[in-house]
């Protein structure tokens, strides 16, 4: 959920061209204005970059009991009718469930396992070693342990052990089968939730795993990367731990259960590989995205894969792997770890696109939250252009040939946006709204549902004139208390935390008056996904700080809808009168047309590497800038093994065989400032070509 928690977290709009605030203060900024409506105006907050005393007195608070609210009663003239139904349907022939399309040059691959787990009960069903099931079958997990799955909106679940790629469920009645049913976007809804702090850890949402090395090491712990060392000889097991338990394969039933459709997964390049002295544990994540992908398919999920960390980060916040100075499209390594990013672009792109993978993973995000008012309109534009080039020649053109492809609107609103790559092929525009961050500590919390409706009018017009707009990221959060939130050791800029975060002695009032702000939110964005899931305890307040960032704890409170359909109107009722959107996109939008490809005077203003690169390179500068050459051997991303099914064809992690470019890679005898601190290296004098 990048954004709000770094060291320096929201500030971001209006942070300085110079980069990011020095770790000893926060900034952030920003004007109650509907295009600038993620920016306020702010003065510098105070961090503790020691590891000490790093605990604000905690309130009464009650450890977080997850529990499901009972089905309700169904009269017996109802129970007769269905008991009628179930006894049709047992003499009927069973509707099928398609299998997935397989590629004929797929190979064995190592890596790591896929789910396998079965299930039965009374309400599960078999056929030829397919298991399925509705609301009130046990599912059976891979370590034997088994829960109920319970489904309030006419949801099941599907999953055949030796058919691994065959449709899987469906997450509500409403919501499109995965593997059988296309998803239409401006007819199908995407209602969803990010797994943050899952594949990409952030302080706030996992503090016990920060917490237990915080007090105990010599090293200033502030991200993932000085966790990472800190970690030492542990960290294989220790990440891996977390990855084991933060998400499981029950939260994906769950989610469907909430109403929910989709997810949005931050990923970091480490899932891929690291070079140098990036500290960063390989290739597991990547294992347990795979278990991502299964689950999903079973519960009947779509996924936005989103690259929430890049290479030298892409807005020095925490959640971008390492806290600090921008160093992508910024700087003297800003070009290289740009191109270093296009490559793992495209490696994942290649992956997903597979026939096995492609109607679960809908969308591939190629940035998040990247810093605009640090790297610059141009340099922003020019690196979209040239990873949308890379994804489709990778992935192919037109509907079905590959993910949407996501960028983000660098916190500028999307009104911006309307005719960038005018023509393009299925780019989807990603809004990261936040009322948390808009130093508001005046206003009611009718008047920020109200604020929030705002979004409506921009997202409608996006849509209209630009294509799919999404939600990637809001919260039903109306000021920065919480745990961590911008980063550890920071302190909020709201001056009475304690009454937001004391989370079990909200009123009824104030829960039902929340939830308005939740669902204002959901209405004006549309197509959404909430940060975050989950946030889980801290072991020092034996609770979640972060109570507003929390879906599963909002559903169980109260602030969160149990059905996200109840947002629908929300806002028309807010405003009085919007612009509707009818759900017709640009028909390259959604890939219906791309015979005119992309505007002539769109692809030559934004050429890549860029005329300027900030600081201040420009002109013959940006000939000495380092750069890498596309002359390394490409990776590709293992595939996932099935113990019921050994020789599934999972893929050869690379759909496109006619994709034959070289990754880049160092020149072989040039020296390299560090790709992660090197905004102020000295620019060579002359062009590297190597020994």
């Amino acid at each position: 959920m990048s954004h709000y928690r770094t060291l320096s977290q929201r500030e971001h709009v209006e942070m300085l061209s110079s980069g990011p605030p020095t770790p000893g203060q926060q900034q952030w900024a920003g004007k109650d204005d509907f295009i600038d409506m993620y920016r306020d105006q702010s003065s510098p907050i105070p961090i503790n970059r020691s590891n000490e005393n790093i605990y604000a007195a905690p309130g009464t608070r009650t450890p977080l009991k997850m529990s499901r609210a009972p089905r309700s009663r169904r009269t017996k003239w109802l129970i007769a009718l269905a008991v009628l139904i179930v006894v049709a349907v047992a003499v009927a022939v069973p509707v099928a469930l398609t299998s997935g399309k397989h590629k004929n040059n797929a190979v064995s691959s190592s890596g790591s396992n896929g789910s396998n787990s079965t299930s039965g009960g009374s309400k599960g069903g078999t056929s030829n070693g397919a298991t399925n099931g509705t609301s009130g079958s046990v599912v059976t997990l891979d370590d034997g342990t088994t829960f109920t799955y319970v489904n309030d909106f006419g949801g099941d679940w599907a999953a055949n052990p030796t058919d691994p790629f065959a449709a899987g469920g469906k997450a509500q009645s409403w919501s499109k089968r995965v593997g059988a049913e296309q998803w239409v976007w401006g007819t199908d809804v995407a209602r969803g939730v990010n797994l943050g702090g899952w594949l990409v850890t952030e302080p706030f949402i996992v503090p016990a795993l920060y917490e237990k090395y915080i007090n105990t090491s010599s090293i200033a712990i502030v991200d993932e990367w000085t966790l990472s060392i800190a970690m030492g000889a542990n960290l294989a097991k220790e990440m891996e731990d977390h990855y084991k338990t933060f998400i499981t394969e029950q939260d994906f039933a769950d989610i469907a259960a909430a109403g929910l459709n989709w997810v949005r997964i931050p990923i970091g390049f480490w899932a891929i590989e690291t070079i140098n002295d990036e500290p960063f544990l390989v290739g597991t994540s990547w294992s347990y995205f795979l278990k991502a992908i299964q689950w999903a398919r079973k519960y009947g999920i779509r996924i936005y894969l989103d690259l929430h960390a890049l290479p030298g980060s892409q807005n020095g916040w925490n959640h971008s792997g390492k806290f600090g100075t921008v160093n992508f499209m910024h700087g003297v390594m800003g070009i290289a770890n740009a191109q270093r990013t296009l490559t793992y672009l495209r490696i994942l792109t290649e992956f997903v696109s597979q026939d096995q993978y492609r109607d679960v993973v809908g969308i591939v995000g190629i940035v998040n939250e990247i810093l605009w008012a640090t790297i610059g309109e141009q340099a922003v534009q020019s690196f979209y252009y040239a990873a949308y080039e890379a994804i489709r020649k990778a992935s192919g053109n037109g509907a079905g040939a590959g993910p949407y492809i996501a960028i983000h609107e660098g916190f500028q609103g999307p009104a911006i946006w309307e005719g960038f790559l005018a023509g393009a092929d299925r780019i989807a525009l990603d809004q990261h709204p936040y009322l948390a961050f808009m130093n508001d500590q005046t206003s009611t919390l009718e008047q920020f549902a109200a604020k929030a409706c705002s979004w409506a009018i921009a997202t409608n017009q996006s849509s209209k004139a630009f294509g799919v707009t999404v939600g990637g990221e809001f919260s039903t959060a109306i000021n920065d208390c919480g745990l961590w939130l911008s980063g550890i050791g920071s302190t909020p800029q709201y001056p009475n935390c304690a009454q937001w975060d004391n989370w079990s002695a909200y009123t009824p009032s104030v829960i039902s008056s929340l939830k308005e702000v939740t669902l204002a939110s959901m209405d004006a964005l549309q197509n959404f996904f909430f940060w975050t899931w989950k946030i889980g305890n801290s072991t020092v307040l034996n609770t979640s700080s972060s109570p507003l960032w929390h879906y599963q704890l909002g559903l169980q409170q109260g602030w969160v809808p149990k059905d996200p359909r109840d947002a629908i109107g929300k806002c028309a009722s807010v405003l009085g009168s919007a612009q509707i959107f009818d759900g017709n996109y640009p028909a390259t939008a959604t890939g219906s047309s791309i015979s005119g490809g992309i505007d002539a005077a769109q692809t030559s203003s934004h050429a890549f590497p860029p005329p300027t690169i900030s600081p201040t390179f420009s002109g013959n500068d940006i000939t000495l800038l380092p750069t890498y050459t596309a002359t390394g051997t490409i990776k590709t991303l293992f595939a996932p093994t099935f113990t019921s099914a050994p020789s599934a064809a999972v893929g050869v992690g690379w759909a496109n065989s006619n994709d034959r470019d070289p990754a880049y890679v160092p020149v072989a005898g040039c020296q390299y400032p560090n790709a992660w601190d090197a905004v102020n290296a000295t620019l060579p004098t002359s062009t590297c070509t190597g020994a």
